[in-house]
């Protein structure tokens, strides 16, 4: 016969592992995903390949709300104040992460505090141009921009994103006044591109290869150390002749402030596993997508040394608050 205090000891042990096995498995429900961008551009393609695998690994479905506006701000706020249970998430590029606490006098949240959960993709960024722009060359159209300040107009997903910042980058280098011309994101912008209603774009090579190969736009240089396999005819900023114009953007998934350790590891894991599997790596390839990688932990630093990156860019093209 158990002693009375090993006795309660085992009960104890018991009814604790009973009350842990009942506890609701996470996810137990729909986890709900917002995309501060408008479809149908990078980060929502992406966010609907890597969610739609990671349904399968986390045996949930991953539903996406398109909330596009100031610059990713509209979307990152409503994750920001969501409960933070794990059932809410914010897929967005650089900008809520990074770069909106320098361009905006107030936020109502802060972007430090979201939780890093998983790198989607990263992509090359390019210099895309309007069908009928005559430029051969980066430098014709920098010679161009030169003896006519303010006439070419550039395209952007919205203030303070990659493809603003980018251009900002590339005028303060090549001593050029470009025209910004600020929308809710890519396929809005692109949209205009290609009625010919802006010139010129600084802008993913995902959204913009398709528009390259078709000849509805040209695809002028990339904007990386090395020339991409799937246009290996166009040059790079540096072979073009403007040095130190390197720029891609990313893609990342984040969750509210307090969201605990282990769910943000759960859904890293699943990201991770997802982000591994052959029909999506299929999906990336086929859009020149390099898939994400890293820790919870690692991404927090990555954000940290590209808010120290872009902040410069601001600062130096003198790019003030709104």
């Amino acid at each position: 016969m158990l002693k009375p205090i090993v006795a309660l000891a085992f009960f104890a042990f018991v009814m604790g592992a009973h009350a842990q096995s009942g506890a609701p498995q996470f996810p137990s429900h729909p986890i709900r995903v917002i995309v501060d961008m408008p479809a149908g551009g990078g980060v929502d393609t992406a966010t609907r390949m890597l969610t739609g695998q990671m349904q399968s690994e986390l045996g949930q479905a991953l539903p996406i709300e398109n909330k596009p506006g100031a610059g990713g701000t509209l979307g990152a706020e409503d994750v920001f104040h969501a409960p933070p249970d794990g059932y809410t998430l914010l897929s967005s590029p650089p900008a809520a992460l990074t770069t909106n606490s320098f361009l905006y006098k107030s936020l109502n949240y802060d972007p430090t505090q979201l939780k890093p959960v998983a790198m989607m993709s990263k992509i090359a960024n390019v210099l895309l141009l309007r069908e009928g722009l005559p430029f051969k060359s980066v430098q014709e159209l920098i010679d161009y921009a030169k003896a006519n300040p303010g006439k070419l107009t550039y395209a952007s997903q919205g203030i303070g994103t990659t493809s603003h910042l980018t251009a900002a980058l590339f005028e303060t280098l090549t001593h050029t006044q470009l025209v910004h011309v600020p929308y809710r994101g890519t396929a809005p912008a692109l949209n205009d591109l290609l009625a010919g209603n802006v010139d010129i774009m600084f802008n993913e090579l995902a959204t913009s290869l398709q528009y390259h190969k078709a000849g509805k736009a040209r695809i002028l240089a990339v904007l990386t150390k090395d020339r991409v396999a799937a246009i290996p005819d166009v040059p790079t900023m540096e072979q073009a002749g403007v040095s130190g114009c390197e720029s891609d953007t990313w893609n990342a998934l984040t969750a509210p402030p307090g969201t605990p350790d282990a769910l943000i590891a759960k859904l890293n894991d699943a990201a991770t596993a997802a982000l591994r599997n052959p029909v999506l790596l299929d999906h990336y390839a086929k859009l020149s997508m390099t898939p994400g990688s890293g820790t919870p932990a690692e991404l927090a630093e990555f954000f940290k040394q590209e808010t120290v990156r872009w902040g410069a860019v601001i600062k130096t093209a003198g790019i003030k608050p709104q």
